[in-house]
């Protein structure tokens, strides 16, 4: 099965599936997706800051449970709900946990090129009176 195929919602759900034993590491960061013609290629997690005390580097934290982690991926698969006619782009979950909750934030981009503007729509003289010399 090639991976064009598979709807964003799967896809996303895959991203998750892959990423479970990093997320169960952590109890804050960002996950990202980027999207390329509503297919997802690169993706990953953004840990956030690892704290030094002592000549020591430790994560804080257990990590998100299982009931978190299947809670993060319902959310993250909700927002797809509001992505809106682009096929190129990112989207970012900025999560945490709090008093045993975890809060996402979710943040899309959306991404267009010009270049592909201009095969769709004829070349027009927008601006008429550019042409002449002034006066």
């Amino acid at each position: 099965m090639k991976m064009e195929q598979l709807s964003l919602a799967r896809q996303l759900d895959l991203v998750f599936k892959e990423l479970d034993q990093e997320l169960a590491g952590l109890d804050s960061g960002v996950v990202f997706v980027q999207i390329r013609n509503n297919i997802i290629g690169k993706f990953g997690v953004r840990h956030n800051p690892i704290a030094g005390r002592d000549g020591q580097m430790e994560l804080e934290g257990a990590g998100l449970t299982h009931a978190q982690r299947a809670s993060f991926r319902a959310m993250a698969l909700e927002t797809l709900k509001f992505k809106r006619n682009w096929t190129h782009g990112e989207i970012s979950y900025d999560f945490t946990v709090r008093q045993n909750m975890i809060l996402v934030d979710a943040t899309m981009e959306s991404n267009y090129n010009m270049a592909n503007l201009m095969i769709r729509y004829p070349r027009t003289n927008t601006y008429p009176d550019s042409n002449r010399e002034s006066s």
